[in-house]
């Protein structure tokens, strides 16, 4: 991992818990394979990764005979799995799961307070100083019977669905690989994207990152918005073509909350960093603080199965690579 992440989440017991299940070197933190000690590499049997984790070559894999499994104590693992580690046949696990759970409430409380209009309350409030006169200024908010509109069915966007259930929401979800009777069970409504994008009050995209994704949001699908719609992206900035986007809210004609850009940080003089109907966070939905350490017991309860003989629980393969983030 990262030499700097460590100390955040291995926190609170989560390393001495780590070295409990596991013959563990706890000072040894690999960020570069090439720099690490030859004969611990070939003593390897598990890697426990996490953010900054260097790239899993095939020398890498070679450097390590023993090893059998990684397991990555955060979300994605495209960023350092090979497909020489698939070749090798080593299991990988992902605290994907665990990651999830942030995210999804940073969009529900996004999807609550874009329904109230938070911003706009708090800029007229903090104009004016003085009493505000609600009705002329907040006529048409709110949260009831509000059209909300689930891009994505992974991890995360099951993970929203479930958080609305309490909520006095219509939701549709538009997912591919979702039928219209699973959908129904995860508490929303099929429909394909254009369909919702058209009828939801509030969007939020949570689909992976591939080839076909990309722009997905486009100059014509940010178009097809209702006026005053609010589009949330907590996925990647890839989805969406930031152009397009920026044009439309410098038209005033929707809003945004915008955990995730295109690109990761935009340039100084981009204007999502002042407009008003934009809310944009440095990609702080996931895990962050005391959430890392989740993650970090979460993979840990991976490494005790493995340990045990017993199947992972949250492993996965290259095929579902292909459409997962």
């Amino acid at each position: 991992m990262g030499a700097a992440i460590h100390a955040q989440l291995l926190a609170e017991g989560a390393l001495d818990r780590l070295a409990g299940v596991a013959a563990v070197d706890t000072d040894r933190f690999v960020s570069d394979f090439g720099d690490a000690d030859p004969a611990a590499l070939a003593d390897t049997e598990v890697l426990f990764t996490h953010w900054g984790a260097p790239l899993l070559t095939a020398d890498a894999v070679r450097a390590m005979p023993r090893l059998r499994a990684v397991i990555h104590a955060a979300g994605s693992v495209k960023h350092h799995v090979t497909e020489a580690v698939w070749e090798r046949g080593i299991a990988v696990s992902t605290a994907a799961g665990a990651n999830a759970l942030p995210v999804a409430e940073f969009t529900l409380a996004a999807i609550l307070f874009t329904g109230k209009r938070i911003l706009d309350s708090a800029r007229v409030y903090r104009e004016a100083r003085d009493q505000v006169p609600l009705l002329p200024y907040f006529a048409g908010h709110g949260n009831h019977r509000r059209t909300v509109g689930v891009v994505g069915a992974s991890r995360i966007g099951r993970r929203v669905l479930q958080l609305l259930r309490p909520f006095d929401f219509e939701v549709l979800l538009y997912d591919p690989y979702v039928e219209a009777d699973e959908a129904e069970a995860l508490g929303a409504r099929s429909v394909g994207l254009d369909e919702l994008v058209r009828r939801s009050s509030v969007v939020s995209i949570h689909a992976p990152q591939l080839p076909e994704t990309r722009h997905m949001f486009d100059r014509r699908r940010l178009g097809l918005l209702r006026d005053g719609a609010t589009l949330i992206n907590t996925a990647r900035g890839s989805l969406v073509d930031t152009e397009a986007l920026t044009d439309e809210l410098l038209a005033g004609r929707i809003h945004a909350v915008l955990d995730v850009t295109e690109p990761e940080v935009l340039p100084p003089g981009s204007p999502l960093y002042t407009l008003p109907n934009v809310l944009l966070t440095p990609h702080i939905a996931g895990s962050l603080g005391n959430e890392l350490v989740r993650m970090a017991h979460w993979a840990t309860d991976e490494v005790e199965r493995y340990a045990e003989g017993r199947p992972l629980a949250h492993g996965v393969g290259p095929d579902e690579l292909t459409r997962s983030a």
